[in-house]
């Protein structure tokens, strides 16, 4: 019964997250783990050192530079801070990167237009259970090695990504991808339950952007790795199950449900 969170954009930044992480896990103890990103941050350092970052689908385009970046902000400082944060709360978190015991191995999405940017290709899960079964709550960055690599290359695997590959070799009773918004919007609403065809749909219309195609993207693949049950929302998804947009393979009855419930 492992649940796999995973956390990013403003809401990383949200006083109400460590609570909200630190009550789920004493909720379920051993059955949490939590995947973040931190894009924003390494966004900010990148125009620091005077790059310009691009984005394809919400996916970033990472250069050889840019590893060095990632692994210092992401398995660095945006890890080491989440876990200080649980830690004074009481909560036995533990800090490791895709590229600790081989957690997550990837391949480069499109060399010549992603650079450095992976896509999972495989998920080793070997530490996390024992991180879990030791009472502890693994936090992850979502770098990854290279599996074409022979020299321990790594390579940028969006968050979304990691955790979609990371719940289904757990098999996790539930992946939540936290956005920024309570779920996926149309007209103002949140989408109750979505299938691919029509997140198909709302991608063509122009509905759906940047990063939300990244998540509907990854919480697809998620469902064919067996994942039972994937959920798009705020931090409030994080205690209320019935918050957010539900992810399916097959078609469901549509209904909606007002952004402010």
């Amino acid at each position: 019964m492992i649940r796999v969170v995973k956390i990013g954009g403003r809401a990383q930044q949200a006083a109400s997250l460590i609570p909200a992480l630190a009550a789920a896990w004493r909720a379920s103890p051993g059955a949490l783990v939590v995947v973040h990103g931190g894009g924003d941050e390494v966004t900010a350092l990148q125009r620091t050192l005077g790059r310009d970052p691009q984005f394809v689908d919400g996916r970033r385009v990472t250069t050889d530079a840019d590893i060095a970046i990632l692994r210092m902000t992401l398995s660095g400082v945006v890890n080491k801070r989440l876990v200080a944060a649980l830690v004074a709360e009481g909560i036995p978190a533990a800090g490791i990167s895709g590229e600790d015991a081989a957690l997550l191995s990837a391949e480069p999405i499109d060399a010549a237009t992603m650079g450095r940017a992976g896509a999972p290709a495989h998920a080793n899960v070997h530490l996390v259970r024992h991180l879990l079964q030791g009472g502890f709550l693994p936090i992850i960055s979502p770098l990854a090695r290279d599996a074409r690599s022979d020299t321990g290359d790594a390579l940028n695997v969006n968050g979304d990504d990691a955790a979609a590959a990371i719940a289904g070799a757990l098999g996790a009773t539930e992946l939540l991808l936290i956005a920024d918004v309570p779920g996926v919007l149309e007209s103002g609403k949140v989408i109750a339950t979505l299938d691919a065809e029509r997140k198909r749909a709302l991608i063509a219309a122009g509905t759906v952007t940047a990063g939300m195609i990244a998540k509907l993207e990854a919480s697809q693949r998620a469902l064919a790795a067996g994942v039972s049950r994937v959920r798009i929302g705020d931090l409030d998804a994080i205690a209320d199950a019935g918050r957010g947009t539900r992810i399916v393979a097959a078609a469901e009855p549509q209904s909606f449900t007002s952004v402010l419930a």
